[in-house]
């Protein structure tokens, strides 16, 4: 029979998004009771908000499913002012502490590596890439606005957390894969960008069957695992749409910023103001619209708006932002320098590559 404090095991990796730790340090979930094949339990919310029930609902009944529970009911209450005052007052405050002798947390969320990279202190500048859809070129921003980072001397990393399509190492032509010194993974750098993604761990592109926490832990794993160094900047190319990765992000990571990447046509820019609003949910500044795709430019110089006009203006106008930048439909011209080859990351000289250095100038005039 499943035991009281396995339960506490399964829902250990469900993150307060005000606190900055799990609901099981924290002590937030309360009055277990265990029957066969049934769990009911009580969680304490931070902030009165569906969104973030819905997805504590979720990961609660997938991670109790993972260990033979398939009947959970949940009953949520708000934090009362002394249990608040308590968890401010004290750090991780009274109950927590209760709930660390009934159960470690995760090895992931004590490392020093996690909070230090985390903590608003450390001056890293998080900025999370997101779309509504995929294939609108989210990656491919990604990859661009990170080296045009790293040209004007930025210090910067790209997390690929877009674990089930993750792109990141073979647009930015990366063929060698991560070390290990001394228990810590050592990033893959090129041009001048710290990378990690899940498809340095994956052999022969495996297809990834996971669920969302499984998701949430290999993303703290990121931070965790990895020997970032000192960063300016970190990158987070998230996935398609506001599912488990997104939602994990926004809690975990406060204080990011957000790029919202489009295409010109309206049904792409109607899709991408989902993501846009959930930032906006969430209390994330979003820093702008990039406009992915956004014309052709033949042989003659004319212009063909293969994908239609005024998507990225219009969804920038709609979430109260600003329109970063119009991308071309155009592919890199290195794909013959040997030293410098990659499938998607533009040269510093090309005519895009220079509209990647205009949209960093950008992000830097707004963030420093």
């Amino acid at each position: 029979m499943v035991t009281r404090d396995q339960v506490l095991g399964a829902v250990g990796h469900i993150y307060d998004p005000e606190f900055k730790k799990t609901v099981t340090e924290l002590g937030f979930v309360r009055d277990i009771m265990v029957k066969e094949g049934h769990v009911a339990l009580t969680l304490v919310l931070s902030a009165d908000d569906e969104l973030l029930k819905s997805q504590y609902r979720q990961d609660v009944v997938e991670a109790l499913k993972g260990i033979g529970i398939g009947d959970v009911h949940i009953r949520f209450r708000n934090i009362s002012e002394h249990e608040r005052t308590e968890a401010l007052k004290n750090g991780q405050g009274a109950p927590a502490k209760a709930a660390a002798q009934q159960t470690a947390p995760p090895s992931e969320l004590r490392s020093p590596n996690v909070s230090s990279l985390l903590s608003p202190e450390s001056g890293v500048k998080f900025i999370a890439v997101a779309s509504g859809k995929g294939g609108v070129g989210k990656s491919t921003v990604t990859v661009n606005v990170a080296a045009a980072l790293a040209r004007k001397g930025k210090r910067v990393g790209i997390i690929d957390a877009d674990i089930y399509g993750f792109s990141v190492p073979d647009m930015m032509g990366i063929e060698t894969r991560p070390e290990m010194v001394e228990n810590k993974i050592i990033p893959v750098e090129r041009f001048g960008v710290k990378v990690i993604s899940m498809g340095f761990f994956v052999e022969d592109n495996a297809p990834i069957i996971w669920r969302g926490p499984m998701l949430g832990k290999m993303l703290r794993n990121f931070f965790a695992e990895v020997e970032w160094g000192e960063l300016d900047y970190m990158l987070l190319d998230l996935p398609p749409g506001t599912g488990d990765v997104a939602l994990d992000v926004h809690q975990m990571i406060p204080q990011s910023k957000e790029i919202i990447v489009t295409t010109p046509h309206a049904t792409a820019a109607f899709v991408a103001a989902r993501a846009g609003a959930m930032a906006v949910h969430t209390k994330h500044d979003i820093l702008g619209i990039v406009e992915n795709m956004s014309y052709y430019e033949n042989k003659s110089g004319e212009l063909d708006y293969v994908f239609g006009r005024g998507g990225g203006a219009k969804l920038a106008e709609e979430l109260h932002t600003e329109l970063l930048a119009q991308i071309p439909l155009r592919a890199p011209d290195n794909h013959f320098a040997e030293p410098d080859f990659s499938p998607s990351v533009y040269s510093a000289e090309h005519p895009t590559g220079k509209l990647y250095l205009d949209v960093a100038d950008k992000i830097i005039t707004k963030l420093e």
